[in-house]
């Protein structure tokens, strides 16, 4: 299903629109999606997840290449901006006319990239379409790039959405999602910390959910597409297992529920509120204090 922004984005479809109107969440009554999850659950909170949904979130230099690179591979997203410093070093965005001209590129929705960054990106996705298992699944020819689904979770009852890097077309065989990271290591073990800690171990299983609850696919599968920022760009296919897997649908489970409390009763907490929290030390400061003050 493709619509166009003016029409209501509602539960039980697959939209093509804007990533910027995904993320302002453009349906009514409100809806939460994976990344909205991981704000609700600890080590966050929901006050915190309320407030980016209200007030967006802070611009980091560092999303800007991993969004160039997502264009570069997936051929869709912001325009791309190559822009050289006037000064002596095309590199460095010094002078006052080169911070006003990247802040007026910045506003209008673009990326701007240094001379650096552009080769950079580039070479990104011409590694990537060499890889033989990587470009197949995010092949242009073979699906759409940059689908939302939206669907009402079963149990609570919310809205859910998702924004799948790449929706394959179905051509009788299974679903395979392909979803692209880019990042300072494509060694998969450094994506299992990865998997936790940026709450990968959730996404996979949300994406998924997404994909049975529209009927797209009664058993879907799920394959991270890794890819080294620096040369020469390596890339890995990583499949979570189903431990990793359980432990992502149970805090998908937890962050809905959390959610629909939140919505019923307006109240989004904080991290105490009224109550009056007791720490103690972290393990390692007890171990390094017993050792040095041993007696």
């Amino acid at each position: 299903m493709t619509v166009t922004t003016e029409r209501l984005i509602v539960p039980g479809g697959v939209y093509n629109i804007p990533e910027a109107l995904y993320h302002s969440d453009p349906v009514p009554g409100g809806s939460l999606s994976c990344s909205g999850a991981k704000k609700i659950l600890p080590p966050s909170c929901p006050a915190l997840f309320k407030h980016e949904q209200e007030h967006g979130q802070p611009h980091k230099k560092a999303f800007e290449i991993g969004s160039a690179a997502h264009k570069m591979v997936l051929g869709v997203g912001p325009e791309l901006v190559e822009f050289a410093g006037t000064g002596a070093n095309p590199e460095v965005w010094q002078k006052a006319d080169d911070k006003a001209e990247v802040a007026a590129i910045r506003k209008r929705g673009a990326i701007p990239l240094k001379p650096s960054e552009m080769a950079q990106v580039k070479a990104m996705g011409k590694a990537l379409r060499e890889h033989p298992i990587a470009s197949a699944l995010l092949i242009p020819e073979g699906g759409k790039a940059e689908q939302t689904l939206v669907w009402q979770d079963a149990e609570t009852g919310i809205a859910c959405r998702a924004l799948v890097d790449w929706l394959p077309n179905r051509n009788g065989n299974r679903l395979v999602i392909g979803d692209y990271k880019s990042s300072v290591s494509a060694n998969p073990e450094d994506f299992r910390k990865a998997a936790y800690n940026y709450g990968y171990c959730m996404q996979n299983p949300w994406y998924l959910d997404g994909i049975r609850a529209l009927g797209l696919d009664d058993d879907p599968d799920f394959v991270f597409v890794v890819q080294m920022k620096t040369p020469p760009y390596l890339v890995s296919l990583i499949r979570l297992d189903e431990e990793a897997l359980r432990i992502g649908a149970e805090r998908n489970r937890k962050a809905r529920r959390i959610f629909a409390d939140c919505l019923e009763s307006g109240v989004w907490p904080g991290f105490t509120d009224n109550e009056i929290a007791e720490v103690s030390l972290p393990s390692y400061a007890t171990y390094q204090h017993n050792n040095d003050f041993e007696i």
